[in-house]
């Protein structure tokens, strides 16, 4: 697996992550772990998070 592969598709994941992470902001979506209710501020984290990384990695196939 090349460079620019590798940054494509981990990219790519980071980009659906992060539109999962905004149709659960825009649905309303509830997430429960271990029985704890998780607040959709945390998401806005995930879709920001996700989506740096996702950016960063095409740029980075785009120069490999």
């Amino acid at each position: 697996m090349t460079t620019r592969t590798f940054c494509t598709v981990a990219a790519a994941i980071f980009a659906l992550i992060a539109l999962l992470q905004l149709i659960r902001i825009v649905m309303g979506w509830s997430v429960t772990l271990n029985g704890v209710d998780v607040p959709l501020w945390v998401s806005w984290i995930a879709v920001t998070a996700a989506g740096a990384l996702s950016f960063a990695g095409f740029r980075a196939a785009m120069r490999s």
